[in-house]
């Protein structure tokens, strides 16, 4: 595909108008998990997604794939309303989705094979696909003899021998290491510029910021609960990019000041309901980043994007963790920019043991869900209660494997900040023990 095509007068491949998909829940009212989503892509651009975990953003993906069907709103692919998968769309996933007991030729074969093409030309159109991706001389190989890296590149082939006009790629590099995916992205950069796989537009659902950057030509940002289109970013730099020059850097920026700025749909106290969607942050990880936010060359304050090259993390690692210090009130994020608290500072500060404390008492009056759970325990005649009550209650806002997600976090935050205790064996929360079973108000 030719560089600088991409205009706002293209022909569209796919549209999207007001889509909306809503969750079930136990209690009364429903939860959108999106909602009133407009988005447009045209022939000869590259359109990167990001958002946080629960935003959507696999949701949307498969909306758009036909895989699953919008509660509201339409969809049109080519002019004509989607309804189930067509022909024209093709989608690559995280976890390469191979069938082990099939060769690479015949993975590569099989979408061809489902659309009724007859067998000499699957076998010419997946040979030249598997060429074009790379693995030249594997046809014969089972997935087990491959790389992952190579295992990605036949999930690939497997998407664009069906010459598609769209191709969806879902966290298509995050499984594969560093360099890999790297090599990989901008291989898939290279046939996209030759035009030679002849896809009309690609839709990448990506956690890596750079990597957003470095191939888009138009970023969009969701927000979450529901997921929303909160931002869309132009990327007009010509390719290939320089990941070090200065345009690169300052987009990079921008988007991470989009990524972890307020929506502002959310309450002000950001975890105020107990089905807020706590993220996927443990303690050390969390720990970690304030003292290195804390010490020099930082001293309490630094960019996110130079904290992450200084942490060695992935934003996939680094965002959950610092959304999580924001929510206990440990550090505060404002236009890409993270800043200790005098909370934060303390905590820096102290001693393990103190530590525990600090963190307990940011917990119980910032998060919902850990103060919910306290009180439950102080009002019991125990000083128990059982995980499935829980489960319960955040099963009206969530579904039950999130639910589960949440509650696991919730209570590895409350065990360290020792504000209650939960027994593995047999499922139960309880006051910590040198706490009796009342009269310990929160």
């Amino acid at each position: 595909m030719a560089e600088n095509m991409t205009t706002s007068t293209a022909p569209a491949v796919i549209e999207l108008r007001g889509v909306g998909k809503i969750f079930r829940t136990t209690s009364q009212s429903d939860r959108a998990v999106l909602e009133g989503v407009d988005l447009t892509l045209r022939e000869g651009e590259i359109v990167a997604m990001l958002g946080k975990s629960g935003s959507g953003k696999s949701t949307l993906l498969r909306i758009m794939a036909g895989l699953v069907g919008a509660d509201r709103g339409e969809v049109h692919f080519r002019g004509q309303r989607l309804a189930g998968t067509a022909d024209g769309i093709a989608m690559v996933f995280q976890s390469f989705a191979l069938f082990p007991w099939l060769t690479v030729q015949q993975n590569v074969e099989l979408g061809l094979e489902a659309q009724g093409v007859p067998r000499a030309e699957r076998e010419r159109r997946a040979e030249a696909a598997i060429d074009m991706i790379g693995l030249a001389g594997f046809n014969s190989a089972l997935p087990r003899e491959l790389s992952g890296g190579m295992r990605q590149r036949v999930g690939i082939a497997r998407a664009l021998v069906t010459e598609p006009d769209l191709l969806l790629m879902d966290e298509a590099f995050s499984a594969l290491d560093v360099l890999t995916g790297e090599t990989l992205r901008d291989e898939m950069l290279a046939l996209w510029a030759s035009g030679r796989a002849n896809i009309r537009s690609i839709l990448i659902v990506s956690h890596n910021i750079e990597e957003a950057v470095m191939m888009a030509d138009r970023i969009v940002i969701l927000s979450s609960d529901p997921g929303r289109i909160r931002a869309e970013v132009p990327v007009a730099l010509p390719r290939p990019r320089n990941r070090d020059s200065a345009q690169v850097r300052a987009l990079v920026d921008e988007i991470y000041a989009l990524m972890t700025a307020p929506a502002e749909t959310r309450l002000p106290a950001p975890a105020r309901e107990i089905g807020y969607r706590l993220p996927d942050a443990d303690i050390s990880q969390m720990e970690a980043i304030l003292d290195l936010l804390c010490e020099a060359p930082f001293n309490c304050r630094a960019d996110l994007p130079h904290l992450a090259d200084e942490a060695g993390l992935t934003d996939d690692e680094l965002l959950p963790a610092c959304e999580a210090l924001q929510l206990v009130q440990l550090v505060s994020i404002e236009a890409g920019d993270i800043t200790a608290t005098d909370a934060g500072r303390a905590y820096y500060a102290a001693e393990p043991q103190q530590r525990k404390a600090i963190f307990g008492r940011q917990l119980l009056a910032n998060v919902a869900l850990a103060a919910h759970v306290r009180r439950e325990l102080v009002a019991s005649e125990a000083g128990e209660i059982g995980e499935e009550q829980v489960l319960e209650e955040l099963e009206q806002f969530l579904k039950p494997a999130e639910a589960e997600r949440v509650l696991s976090v919730a209570i590895g935050w409350g065990r360290y900040g020792e504000i209650f205790e939960y027994s593995y064996n047999s499922g139960r929360l309880t006051l910590p023990e040198d706490e009796g079973a009342a009269g310990h108000g929160v």
